[in-house]
């Protein structure tokens, strides 16, 4: 008998579907892509209907070489490439390479979303040819990404600088981390107080347990802002001489629904809150974890179901399986009466997937985290946990607000107080998982109140004003960029990760204390983008054209209008800005002098980053590292420590006496010493700091550390 030819991405891919289809089959991997456009020319016949001219990577010519023998003599040829609208590309696009001929050769395209056994089965029992409209929106996002970089990069750099380019979806997202910059530059801080009142009940003083109430305003409800310090001295004083009593008191039961199990953006978010991993790391994870792992005797066994994708839904069987492991591990009552369906999905949702989840419920993280790499282990019990609570009972948390009134003699009125307590009475879903928070800020602290009644009589332990100041929006995180994306309609699922990625490594955006910022180059590129191709950085005309590739991959429309329908307005526009667009110089005076010439040096960025030139260029071509002082001393060396850059533009902070001295932080260090143990303190998130020494477990708010004078 004859063997059948399988074809996928990867050599781990192979492995794993290789255990399961057994004798019979020949599996093969291509190493990811096999055909794309020319590097040296754009590749595109315009006047043909932009019909491409594709050519074989050269690293994958002896992939091609190879598979063409292996297609000699064999029976029939299954694509196994991943279910989506870039694995439907690479088969088509193998098919095309290898110069298969479809009359004689039995070609079958197979999907699922699973590398598990009753998966593949099922999908060689239900093989189907390759999908031309999938392959034809993927192939429509290439060319229309291809005209835009290929068209707009030469004009960046006779216009700002070489090695510049620009990107469709990425001019977008540089967009949005721009304008939450501006937005932050142009804030104004608004000054405001608030004011604790630490009360009790009328006991005796051992017993008196002191709880703290938010001053609201007067007692009819109606809220009281206290803008500056004599209004909140005032207010202090009067509370001071008040009678306190409780007036109302509303206690709610509240139930907390579990978070749907993952999706693409929503995992690349999480796994960004909980572990800090890039969007980038995150999919390369997934990806081995859906590909297969070695479990000892089982063989190599994929964990997880297909990593891209945007819907919530889960197949009944797993749903099934998953309730009865709630039931024998945590009992009935953590097990809601119906299954969750979490059908709805996204507004922009491509193929019908299923959402990302272990293969098998009763493969717990633990059971397994000898045979996987510390980060495959994070994200798989991440992955893990989120099915699992996503299918058990709600958690029920009991909520009292108690309403305090403040009576005071003179002048006659009365002010209201308020102050709120959850208590946790059925833990539910949270006993497993919760889902983390965007915002750094303070952690929520529980409050403990003491058994009330309406009218009971409460004393006035002390007063807690202080002044605050309203705060500019956060700048984005990755976790919060993709969800931005995602809200806003731009990229898909395959896309948000190269999206991240991209734009920092063009130097674009640069990482701090894991927030988002835009470079000086950034912020020209973006603006000159904005004058002159409003379209390219509007975000609406963005999320217009991923709805015309969806509707590509639906069938209902045709690939080459939606490129004539871009493209013509773009030449048009790109023209006039050629003429338009006076040359950009981006160079910011420094306090260096030039030590040949005596002149003033001057930074620069170029397409390795910052650098400091002499100003007298061309005449004098010095020029030298940028370097970004911290005014920190190093722990080790004494020297002072200054901000460097990896090779993939992560900012860290190293010794400046490297290499006899390799010190370094990943996180921004402040020159006061931690006031517990004298050892070198960093900024961990906005407004914190913390302590460097592993035997010390000092943290607290930068402006706390301020009041107690340790900072000068």
């Amino acid at each position: 008998m004859a063997v059948k030819l399988v074809i996928v991405e990867s050599p781990a891919k192979a492995r794993t579907i290789s255990s399961i289809l057994g004798t019979g089959y020949t599996i093969k991997a291509t190493l990811g892509h096999v055909r794309d456009l020319p590097r040296s020319e754009l590749g595109i016949d315009i006047a043909n209907d932009f019909a491409p001219r594709y050519v074989v990577i050269k690293q994958r010519k002896e992939v091609i070489g190879e598979l063409k023998k292996s297609a000699e003599g064999v029976s029939a040829i299954y694509l196994a490439t991943d279910p989506d609208r870039e694995g439907e590309a690479i088969s088509w696009h193998l098919v095309e390479a290898i110069k298969l001929d479809k009359s004689e050769l039995s070609i079958h395209r197979v999907v699922f979303h699973e590398i598990t056994k009753e998966a593949v089965e099922k999908a060689f029992h239900h093989p189907r040819s390759i999908d031309m409209n999938l392959v034809d929106a993927q192939q429509a996002r290439r060319l229309l990404d291809r005209l835009v970089g290929y068209k707009l990069s030469p004009l960046l750099w006779r216009k700002v600088q070489r090695g510049l380019s620009a990107g469709r979806v990425q001019s977008a997202a540089l967009r949005i981390i721009v304008d939450r910059e501006r937005e932050i530059q142009n804030f104004v801080c608004t000054e405001y107080w608030t004011i604790e009142a630490e009360l009790a009940k009328s006991l005796p003083e051992a017993q008196k347990s002191g709880f703290r109430a938010l001053f609201i305003g007067l007692a009819d409800g109606t809220k009281l802002e206290i803008p500056n310090q004599q209004e909140a001295q005032r207010v202090e004083s009067e509370l001071r001489k008040a009678d306190y009593a409780v007036k109302k008191i509303a206690v709610k039961e509240v139930a907390r629904q579990p978070a749907p199990p993952f999706i693409t953006s929503t995992l690349q978010q999480e796994a960004w809150r909980k572990l800090r991993f890039t969007a980038q790391r995150t999919m390369l994870i997934a990806q081995q974890l859906y590909e297969g792992i070695p479990l000892g005797e089982e063989g190599s066994v994929g964990l997880i179901t297909y990593m891209r994708t945007d819907s919530t839904h889960v197949a009944a069987s797993a749903i099934a399986e998953t309730r009865d492991f709630i039931t024998s591990k945590y009992g009935a009552r953590f097990v809601p009466p119906h299954p969750r369906s979490f059908v709805k999905r996204g507004k922009w949702a491509q193929e019908a997937h299923e959402a990302i989840r272990p293969t098998k419920i009763h493969r717990e993280p633990g059971q397994i985290h000898s045979y996987l790499k510390p980060e495959q282990f994070k994200l798989y019990e991440l992955i893990w946990k989120r099915m699992v609570a996503s299918q058990m009972a709600a958690a029920s948390l009991d909520t009292t607000t108690v309403e305090i009134n403040a009576k005071c003699p003179e002048p006659q009125k009365a002010y209201l107080l308020r102050t709120t307590s959850s208590v946790v009475k059925f833990s539910g879903f949270i006993a497993l998982y919760s889902e983390g928070k965007d915002e750094d800020g303070e952690e929520e602290k529980a409050i403990a109140l003491p058994e009330l009644k309406v009218g009971d009589k409460l004393v006035l332990l002390d007063i807690f004003p202080e002044q605050r100041f309203t705060q500019p929006p956060l700048r984005y995180t990755e976790a919060t960029l993709i969800k931005a994306l995602e809200q806003r309609g731009i990229g898909r699922p395959s896309t948000y990760a190269p999206i991240l990625s991209t734009i920092q490594e063009r130097g674009y955006v640069y990482k701090e204390n894991g927030k988002l910022c835009p470079d000086e180059i950034g912020l020209v590129v973006n603006d000159l983008l904005t004058q002159h191709f409003p379209k390219i950085v509007d975000l609406d005309f963005t999320a217009q054209l991923e709805e015309e590739l969806d509707e590509i991959a639906r069938g209902e429309k045709r690939w080459v209008p939606v490129l004539k329908d871009f493209y013509t307005p773009f030449e048009e526009t790109l023209n006039q800005a050629s003429e338009r667009i006076e040359r950009v110089k981006i160079a910011k005076p420094t306090e260096e002098i030039c030590p040949d010439c005596g002149r003033p040096m001057v930074l620069k960025t170029g397409r390795f980053g910052k650098f400091v030139a002499c100003s007298g260029y061309p005449d004098c071509k010095k020029t030298m590292p940028f370097v970004v002082k911290t005014g920190v001393s190093c722990p080790q060396c004494g020297k002072e420590l200054v901000e460097r850059t990896t090779k993939k533009r992560r900012i860290f902070y190293g010794c400046s006496g490297f290499p006899q001295c390799k010190f370094a932080v990943n996180r921004r260090p402040v020159p006061q010493p931690c006031p517990q143990c004298g050892k070198l303190l960093i900024i961990y998130r906005d407004g914190w700091v913390k302590c460097t020494s592993k035997d010390c477990k000092y943290k607290d708010k930068l402006d706390e550390l301020e009041k107690i004078g340790v900072t000068s």
